[in-house]
């Protein structure tokens, strides 16, 4: 897909990503995309080399003197490549890692309406951030609002517009406090998304705002 994707991870993500150092919900989407897409699993891959580099040239720390051992000795009863489960041939929009939150595909999504035709399901990750899967009627916008803190938002299916650009399949969009949009789901298809955030949105209107506190956006 790499052909098709134009919007990306920034650097300051696939970084965080590879030290750890990022929420799991944020993980989540980094993880989704760079199943989607080559250039940026190319760049964490670049990271992580950069990571091994590192701890190479740390100080080295005391262990303890059975530590090899116990090591070797959980290497050495550890179950077999062919013992492990096979992961199940899937047909669907997602991504392996997805795949395992939602304990399936697009079929096994509990979707719940959060009001203008737009319906979400909230996925159970820490709590320093939140993630939702999103499901937006082709045509349909999405209130006008903007950003207590960061939003990560992966396309899985579809396309929407806003005042920045076109994000189709793959394409991932990075919000900050600065910014403001109402994205618009492309005519022809519902557009499928994966939504990270650590605050809430700031929504213009009245009713959005209302609603808001009953749909834990």
């Amino acid at each position: 897909m790499m052909n098709t994707i134009k919007h990306h991870l920034t650097e300051p993500l696939l970084m965080g990503y590879a030290a750890g150092t990022l929420p799991e919900a944020f993980n989540l989407v980094v993880a989704t995309h760079i199943s989607m897409c080559d250039s940026c699993r190319a760049a964490l891959s670049a990271y992580d080399a950069v990571g091994g580099e590192v701890m190479l040239d740390a100080e080295p720390i005391a262990m303890a003197e059975d530590a090899l051992a116990a090591t070797m000795a959980l290497i050495a009863n550890a179950p077999s490549v062919d013992a492990m489960p096979k992961p199940p041939l899937r047909n669907g929009i997602f991504p392996a890692p997805l795949h395992d939150y939602v304990d399936g595909d697009l079929v096994s999504v509990k979707w719940r309406r959060v009001g203008g035709g737009v319906s979400q399901m909230i996925l159970q990750t820490s709590n320093d951030a939140s993630v939702r899967l999103l499901r937006i009627p082709a045509g349909t916008a999405v209130p006008d609002h903007g950003h207590g803190g960061m939003e990560l938002t992966l396309v899985l299916q579809g396309a929407f517009v806003d005042e920045t650009d076109r994000f189709g399949t793959g394409d991932v969009e990075v919000a900050n406090e600065d910014m403001n949009h109402t994205p618009v789901a492309e005519a022809g298809m519902d557009c499928i998304c994966l939504a990270a955030t650590d605050a809430p949105l700031r929504f213009t209107g009245i009713l959005p705002r209302f609603a808001q506190r009953f749909v834990g956006i």
